[in-house]
């Protein structure tokens, strides 16, 4: 390998989402900051389907549904 070319790289790289998980994993960059993670995506969590329910629900109710 050539050297100098290369970026450091991090192994116990800081990873801070927006609902205030941390982990740590390996990146060229010592601390990331991320808007949603696996803690709070609502596709891992499991609301994903909540929410499109929901919206179809809605949809059916105001179609046929009393006004």
């Amino acid at each position: 390998m050539k050297q100098g070319i290369h970026p450091k790289y991090y192994d116990d790289a800081k990873v801070i989402c927006g609902c205030g998980n941390t982990f740590t994993t390996g990146s060229t960059q010592p601390e990331i900051h991320v808007d949603v993670c696996s803690k709070c995506h609502p596709f891992f969590t499991g609301r994903q389907r909540d929410v499109q329910a929901g919206g179809r629900i809605e949809k059916f109710n105001k179609r046929y549904g009393k006004h």
